[in-house]
């Protein structure tokens, strides 16, 4: 059977990390959600997305097709039911397709199809932003789950204090230095080649993925994963690096999602709640609007390639858009357009061809090439978003 996994009906609802990738690639828990599917699937899959998108991110059709909500985390009851579909059946939630089954250039008619509601309380879908921090705890206990089934983790080294050991997992080559790892709450995992450096203290559920750095004498708190290859210091709680990302140094990041080849200057800090306690609002892409997220605590969302210098301080409820450059002073608005450069005194844009030179050397200091495709999509990110730039 092929799989391909389909954006649905809330890509817009998750830029700006969506302006970059399909809904299927963004990190929640230990693994991205096109991770999660290949892993309990046993299949490579491929992807439906935007078209500017699709060179890098192309879908392959077969004779027999199964494509599925890229929204949808993969739960034990989900994919069984959708390794089961034949001809002419679609899993729906309410009102939205879950999967369903199509042929080779078949159009789809759900009309004409058996609709399979899904009942069971397991299913867990990304549909806003913010469900990416909120409902990362959950999501690194299920990969935990499925990434250490009848698997040993390499021993605890001497030296670290270790509470609940048995949620403890350490993938090969990785360095645990002195330090606490807390999974009274919740499991720890630390992936291959990770390293924790001595003096940090964490607590679970906590996901450090491959290649990723803790620094020396940082705070780790619940809910918090560190993508591939990121490096991670002073105290975060509750919070996701998709990769490649550094918040290196001391300062606070609280209740915030940083996408990929993003930097945060030293001391940087976020506020994750109001000074009345409110409930926060984030910028909302397509209503062009602040929406109403429900939550008490939301910090920031930046999109990829975006940075930021030496204390820099963020607002509660901050959207930072790709490739942005943000320094200086005071406190930047709570939207801030794609490729724009500047701070509180005011923004200019980014230039593509700036921008590009930045991301090239970035992307060389970690041995991976700024292709002519990841030119292509960040030139029409560029283009999409020019309206929401004053100059």
């Amino acid at each position: 059977m092929n799989y391909i996994l389909f954006d649905g009906s809330v890509r817009n609802q998750l830029l700006p990390f969506t302006f970059t990738r399909p809904v299927a690639d963004i990190r929640i828990g230990i693994l991205t959600i096109r991770e999660k599917w290949e892993h309990v699937l046993g299949y490579t899959t491929t992807t439906v997305t935007e078209d500017y998108l699709s060179e890098k991110f192309p879908m392959v059709e077969m004779e027999q097709n199964i494509l599925i909500n890229g929204s949808c985390l993969p739960s034990d009851n989900l994919a069984q039911m959708v390794k089961g579909l034949t001809e002419k059946q679609a899993i729906f939630h309410e009102d939205e397709p879950i999967a369903f089954h199509a042929l080779e250039g078949q159009e789809v008619v759900f009309d004409d199809y058996e609709i399979i509601q899904y009942t069971y309380e397991d299913l867990m879908r990304v549909e806003h932003t913010w469900d990416i921090f909120s409902k990362n705890h959950e999501a690194i206990e299920r990969d935990f789950a499925w990434l250490t089934q009848g698997r040993t983790s390499q021993p605890i080294p001497k030296g670290v204090t270790a509470i609940n050991e048995e949620h403890i997992f350490i993938e090969e080559g990785a360095q645990v230095h002195h330090c606490s790892l807390n999974a009274s709450q919740g499991p720890i995992y630390i992936g291959k080649d990770a390293e924790i450096m001595e003096g940090s203290l964490i607590r679970g559920p906590f996901a450090l993925c491959e290649g990723a750095t803790i620094k020396m004498g940082a705070k780790i708190y619940t809910g918090t994963t560190i993508g591939p290859f990121s490096k991670a210091g002073g105290e975060i709680n509750n919070s996701v690096l998709f990769g490649y990302s550094n918040k290196g140094h001391d300062g606070f990041m609280g209740n915030s999602v940083l996408g990929e080849w993003c930097n945060w200057g030293a001391d940087t800090n976020n506020s994750n709640l109001k000074n009345n306690y409110a409930p926060v609002r984030l910028w909302d892409y397509e209503t062009e609007g602040f929406a109403k997220t429900g939550l008490q605590f939301c910090g920031l969302m930046m999109g990829d390639h975006s940075k930021c210098g030496i204390n820099t301080m963020f607002n509660t409820g901050t959207v930072i858009g790709v490739s942005a450059n943000i320094y200086g002073g005071g406190f930047p608005r709570n939207f801030v357009p794609s490729f724009s450069w500047g701070g509180a005194s005011g923004m200019t844009t980014y230039k593509t061809n700036k921008a590009f030179e930045t991301a090239k050397v970035v992307m060389e200091r970690r041995g991976m090439e700024f292709t002519e495709t990841d030119a292509k999509i960040l030139e029409h990110v560029f283009e999409e978003t020019a309206q929401w730039r004053r100059n």
